[in-house]
């Protein structure tokens, strides 16, 4: 399966997932989904919560429980609401500033004597602390405060960098060169993509972070069943996965510098480390094997273009089921673009195989509109009601409404593959066809 990016990815295998457990009676349990990264379990579980598909992490957490996602939503909490004292007492001294337990204990006695909140105790440290201790609690609350400044104009995404930045988070992880410390700031840059593509979708008005911080409420809840037993799909990395057998096995983010890891390519052992590692999650599954892959990522904030994994051309083309239910607008493959592919396999790629077990998907995205070459958003100053256009992931379609008044004015606009979309004007990015 092709994707335009991490987060349809996610979208597609869990259509997939919810459609063969409604169609054949499947359990939750029959299916798995395997990937190179941790980090990258983070689209996956917004998708299958979506559709209220219960999973599980194994050997790890799931990815907004994990404690550095933890300790920035923490403080984004903090920026919007001071007086949530959980998120408080969590990053008052992470990254460490000086502020230590005494003198936590301290202004929460302090608070409790004087009946006020300890955000309240805190804008006032002079009447509880001494000195150096007091300067230190002021820098940290002027800190949080110019936070509440800058999220009034920016966008969830630029809101989101400069508190991981300012707060000295994203420093203290990147300076972490250990293992896991560079797990957990490839976690942290993997929630800053989730935001960076949140900022940038078109179909919700407000993109400011309070406004993130409701989508992924759900999400940042803590799951207490922590029955091994229960009927689950089931999320690990491929190491994780050795010894184990589902019916159905997803591997997903199959792209090049990926998977294989870019840190593989220049070194022939770790690349072959890495194709093993490959055969390891292809041999995972009993009955059915989904490998999918996205054309794009999001990563340090900038959209950039994906190609697939090596691993994918390797296959003998005989063993691959195509699903050409998605098939995008324009000729070619629906999921592997000619000029991606090369060798003995392009043929094969290029040629419709019969796919009556394959599951047809709904996802948007899963057209995988390819752009004019040249695209450029037109002057929508210019759109008039009956004016053909193309958008760059939506395809081609006609203006039948316009409505409201500038800044915000709506265009309702029907897309010969996805039908009816309704798509505010300064954020839409279309091109009038002339």
């Amino acid at each position: 399966m092709r994707a335009f990016s991490d987060n349809e990815e996610g979208k597609m295998v869990a259509e997939a997932i919810h459609q063969e457990h409604a169609n054949k009676g499947l359990r939750w349990k029959d299916f798995a989904i395997l990937y190179r990264t941790n980090a990258q379990s983070r689209a996956m579980e917004e998708a299958l919560r979506k559709l209220n598909i219960p999973y599980k992490i194994y050997g790890g957490l799931s990815f907004y429980q994990r404690k550095e996602i933890k300790d920035l939503i923490a403080y984004f909490r903090l920026t919007y609401n001071p007086h949530d004292e959980a998120a408080l007492k969590r990053v008052i001294n992470y990254p460490k500033r000086g502020i230590g337990d005494t003198t936590i204990d301290r202004l929460i006695v302090s608070a409790n004597q004087h009946q006020v909140s300890l955000w309240e105790a805190l804008t006032e440290p002079g009447k509880y602390l001494d000195g150096k201790t007091a300067s230190t609690v002021n820098n940290f609350v002027t800190m949080v405060q110019s936070f509440q400044v800058i999220t009034q104009t920016m966008t969830a995404y630029d809101a989101a960098l400069h508190i991981a930045q300012h707060s000295g988070l994203l420093k203290d992880l990147y300076e972490d060169k250990s293992v896991e410390g560079l797990n957990r700031h490839e976690n942290i840059q993997e929630l800053l993509n989730g935001i960076k593509e949140f900022s940038e979708r078109e179909d919700i008005e407000e993109k400011t972070l309070d406004v993130f911080l409701q989508d992924i409420a759900l999400l940042t809840n803590d799951d207490n069943d922590k029955n091994l037993d229960a009927d689950t799909v089931s999320m690990m990395t491929i190491h994780s996965s050795k010894g184990l057998e589902f019916p159905h096995v997803f591997v997903v983010g199959l792209e090049e510098n990926l998977f294989p890891s870019q840190l593989s390519l220049n070194s022939r052992t770790d690349l072959e480390e890495e194709r093993r590692l490959f055969y390891v999650g292809v041999t995972r599954t009993e009955h059915k094997l989904t490998l999918s892959y996205a054309t794009s990522r999001f990563k340090f904030g900038t959209l950039i273009n994906c190609e697939p994994s090596r691993f994918l051309d390797e296959i003998d083309a005989k063993f691959l089921e195509l699903d050409y239910s998605a098939k995008p607008t324009g000729s070619g493959n629906p999921f592997f673009d000619d000029d991606q592919f090369s060798g003995k396999n392009k043929d094969a790629f290029s040629k419709p195989k019969p796919a009556a077990t394959t599951v047809k998907t709904t996802s948007v995205l899963a057209k995988a509109h390819v752009p004019t070459p040249g695209f450029a958003p037109s002057d929508m100053n210019k759109l008039q009601v009956g004016m053909e256009v193309e958008h760059e992931r939506f395809g081609f379609g006609k203006v039948i409404n316009l409505e409201g008044n500038k800044p915000d004015i709506k265009a309702t606009i029907f897309f010969k593959e996805l039908g009816q979309k309704q798509l505010l004007l300064k954020f839409a990015k279309l091109r009038i066809v002339e």
